[in-house]
């Protein structure tokens, strides 16, 4: 069953409800999903708390886990240690930083604020440097292998990287609305398109449920 750790809802630029979120992956063989809306310092306490108070009712209804988070945006890179710790106190249970893809021009040192802030998914990290991954391994960060047009370009690098480091990986969709949302194949085939082998695949499963259940789902 599908562990999505990167979705938008309408709380920042997704078009769905988080109740609408949490309906549509459920009808597509999700386990979990993750609501992880923008946030910089401008808006990170409304977000959180809308979606913490959106996922406490969501959850024990029979459906996917929903697991509060936020995904940090283009904050400048000195600013983004702090803001992971603030999301977490706030009450994020899940924390993503938005790394340097190669389509949005994301600052330099984004990815290694990230990773010495201790955020728990590094997403879409573009060409990520050998320095970054040894941090990122040391850290327990994982790397996303994002399904989304444009930040999927760089799977190859990031997929190559992990190997090459041992540092745990995911797949996420990065949704923004309903036809975003991931099945069970194409969650794998973000993954071999990636070129992630048979036993490789089974890692990410295992990386996936091994952080839901160290978040507390």
């Amino acid at each position: 069953m599908i562990i999505d750790f990167h979705t938008h809802t309408l709380l920042s630029d997704g078009l769905l409800l988080p109740a609408e979120a949490v309906r549509q992956a459920e009808a597509r063989g999700y386990r979990a999903i993750g609501l992880t809306d923008h946030a910089d310092f401008s808006n990170v306490e409304r977000v959180v708390a809308e979606t913490v108070r959106g996922c406490e009712r969501l959850n024990g209804s029979g459906g996917p886990a929903a697991v509060p988070g936020l995904e940090i945006t283009h904050v400048p890179p000195e600013l983004i240690p702090e803001l992971i710790t603030l999301g977490r106190k706030l009450g994020a249970r899940l924390v993503l930083v938005h790394g340097e893809t190669i389509v949005e021009p994301v600052r330099p040192g984004t990815n290694r604020a990230a990773i010495s802030g201790g955020a728990d998914i590094l997403a879409h990290p573009g060409l990520i440097s050998d320095e970054d991954c040894l941090l990122a391994r040391e850290k327990g960060v994982h790397f996303e292998l994002s399904a989304r047009r444009g930040h999927s370009l760089t799977n190859g690098h990031v997929a190559a990287k992990a190997r090459q480091f041992g540092i745990p990986l995911v797949v996420a969709s990065d949704a923004h609305s309903a036809d975003d949302l991931l099945t069970p194949a194409l969650w794998k085939k973000v993954g071999q398109g990636a070129g992630l082998g048979e036993e490789e695949w089974r890692r990410v499963e295992q990386n996936s449920r091994a952080l839901l259940e160290r978040l507390g789902f």
